[in-house]
């Protein structure tokens, strides 16, 4: 049995068109998207250990150990495993921030998936892992699934894609934005039209067309002001949109100098970085089909 990982990444995504369709009776919503990774992750070790004791080893502001979703994947796969014995330390270098929009904490309880199923040799097919990943989130299947994809259902029902490699910029505005508060609100949007996989433009006008919207971004935009300026600015350069439920924004670019150039413009109040499209996750090749 391998003994350990390091620096497993934990990759951020962005969703490219985000629409609410409808809502299920148990309150969850019908949502459809195209989830597109990119190359900002966090990172991650494991180290197994053979007292089945579950233990991240470092400290995360807000994020207490036994809620973590990186501890809960771990003892999910430690209890499908069928072996109480099989245990971990892990460690978790967050570089995404929470409440960004962009999965960091799903993207961190799917590697963990990937990386304990490899360690433990567990076994697990990749749908095995999927399955398990809905029980702690709607956006870590995604994050197991392997590569870029159209999303319905909650989230969970996922369709390989082919998207465009370009750049994007992503700006961070300075706040946290819980999920709960977006999708509570009675200002949402839940009604927009179903669309089929044929009804996108190719991969290249969906990232540059008036395509697709983010539900969300209106509601988000309203509460809080600092993601519409973000908004509000980098349209000023192209087809700008939040991801997720926010606060991240994001705009693509075809060259990365196009986006060094508009990184060099940001205001100073904002984070802002640039990241590459990714066609497939970089632990893709450690899950079996």
């Amino acid at each position: 049995m391998p003994a350990s990982l390091f620096d497993c990444p934990a990759p951020a995504k962005l969703n490219l068109f985000l629409h609410v369709t409808g809502r299920r009776a148990d309150g969850y919503h019908l949502l459809q998207t195209v989830f597109q990774l990119v190359d900002r992750s966090d990172a991650l070790d494991f180290t197994v250990r053979d007292d089945g004791v579950i233990h991240r080893t470092n400290d995360i502001p807000g994020v207490p150990a036994d809620t973590d979703l990186v501890v809960r994947a771990a003892r999910l796969l430690q209890a499908a495993s069928g072996n109480p014995g099989l245990g971990a330390d892990i460690t978790v270098r967050k570089q995404l921030p929470m409440g960004g929009g962009l999965g960091g904490g799903s993207s961190d309880a799917a590697t963990t998936l990937i990386a304990l199923n490899h360690l433990w040799q567990t076994g697990l097919t990749r749908a095995q892992l999927m399955a398990l990943g809905l029980q702690l989130g709607a956006d870590v299947p995604f994050f197991v699934f392997g590569g870029n994809a159209f999303a319905e259902g909650v989230g969970e029902d996922l369709l390989p894609v082919k998207t465009v490699d370009c750049w994007f910029v992503v700006i961070e505005p300075g706040v946290s934005i819980p999920t709960a508060i977006i999708f509570s609100s009675q200002e949402l949007t839940r009604d927009t039209k179903v669309v089929k996989i044929t009804d996108f433009p190719e991969a290249h006008n969906l990232l540059y067309s008036d395509f697709g919207k983010n539900d969300l971004e209106v509601v988000a935009a309203k509460q809080f002001p600092p993601v519409a300026e973000a908004i509000k600015w980098l349209k000023t350069f192209g087809n700008a949109r939040m991801t997720g439920s926010g606060a991240c924004v994001f705009c693509a670019f075809e060259h990365e100098h196009q986006a060094d150039e508009v990184l060099k413009q940001m205001p100073s109040q904002w984070i802002g970085w640039k990241a590459k499209a990714m066609q497939e996750h970089p632990l893709a090749h450690l899950t079996k089909s």
